[in-house]
């Protein structure tokens, strides 16, 4: 009989069931998605995010990098270093503002 087959549940009602199993089935599809490289690309916002972490993240290493390194060139250990680190962080901040208010293609 049907109830007696290994696998099965009991206490479960049969629709609680296949409920289960569907949503077992999605989560390993997404899965095998991500493991083979066929899972979707990152949305138009996520890649926004992540190009505005970029620009603060570069400017502000940029800049602290650039000025560390004439610091130690030219003896003049911490003016470079800091004017340099804030002009980096200044300019990953100007190039956050230009890209959030860059017209889009249907703006134009």
């Amino acid at each position: 009989m049907v109830e007696e087959e290994p696998g099965q549940d009991d206490k479960l009602p049969p629709d609680a069931r296949l409920d289960a199993l569907e949503q077992r089935l999605r989560r390993a599809q997404q899965e095998e998605a991500v493991r083979t490289g066929q899972a979707k690309p990152a949305d138009a916002n996520e890649q926004m995010g992540q190009r505005v972490l970029s620009y603060l993240i570069g400017g502000l290493l940029g800049g602290t990098l650039i000025g560390w390194a004439l610091d130690q060139l030219f003896g003049t250990w911490p003016a470079l270093f800091i004017t340099l680190m804030v002009l980096g962080t200044v300019s990953g901040f100007w190039s956050i503002i230009k890209l959030s208010t860059a017209k889009t293609k249907k703006d134009r």
